[in-house]
């Protein structure tokens, strides 16, 4: 054998490097690419599976935190609300039946008198009033009714014998009123007199006071 033909069968026996490293390449692509694909079909799958169940309600803690505490804050409410309207109505109740009777007392003394002791007597008629209706009837008792009680020997008795409440709150109160009146002038014979009057009432401190005087 000659060398040329020696060189010739060495060169076509020794390896093509070049497409061994080319194999082995796209033999680690080819790998890449069916680990992502893997991957890819694993997520996706997990992406299909069934969503875990929703979290059961714990209605012993809706109950104990949320729905009771609300309950127990409106019956709260409630309890307090009634308490407020009986104590209104009670309230209510026990001024209309005070001042009803401090109205009937109270005109009984504002018209009622004798000659010889009605200063004294409509004096301390003016105690029973208070406001406008004080300083008015001050002065018409002062000016008008006294002196002339004196100088005519003039009595006066005042009797209601019906009243009825219009309205009672806790510090005003409005009474309607039929009033008889019975005047003796001198020795001369009686004159009987019926009236109806509306008497409002203001509390003053612990008291029940007149402060209008209206006939109607």
């Amino acid at each position: 054998m000659t060398d040329n033909d020696q060189e010739k069968t060495t060169v076509a026996s020794e390896p093509k490097s070049g497409a061994v490293e080319l194999d082995e390449t796209t033999a680690a692509e080819t790998t890449t690419v069916e680990t992502t694909t893997a991957e890819t079909t694993t997520a996706d799958a997990d992406d299909m599976s069934p969503q875990e169940p929703a979290r059961r309600i714990n209605w012993t803690r809706v109950l104990a935190y949320g729905i009771l505490p609300g309950l127990a804050l409106i019956l709260a409410l409630g309890a307090g609300y009634l308490k407020f309207v009986d104590n209104s109505v009670r309230n209510g109740d026990i001024a209309r039946v005070e001042s009803m009777q401090v109205a009937k007392d109270s005109t009984t003394a504002l018209l009622s008198y004798t000659p010889d002791k009605v200063e004294q007597q409509l004096g301390d008629a003016q105690n029973l009033l208070t406001g406008e209706f004080k300083n008015s009837y001050s002065e018409l008792i002062n000016d008008v009714v006294i002196p002339g009680a004196k100088e005519q020997q003039i009595s006066a008795v005042a009797t209601v014998p019906a009243a009825a409440s219009v309205s009672a709150e806790s510090n005003r109160a409005v009474v309607l009123m039929f009033v008889n009146q019975t005047v003796v002038i001198g020795s001369s014979a009686p004159t009987d007199t019926a009236s109806s009057v509306r008497v409002t009432l203001d509390k003053v401190g612990d008291k029940w006071l007149i402060s209008a005087f209206d006939p109607v």
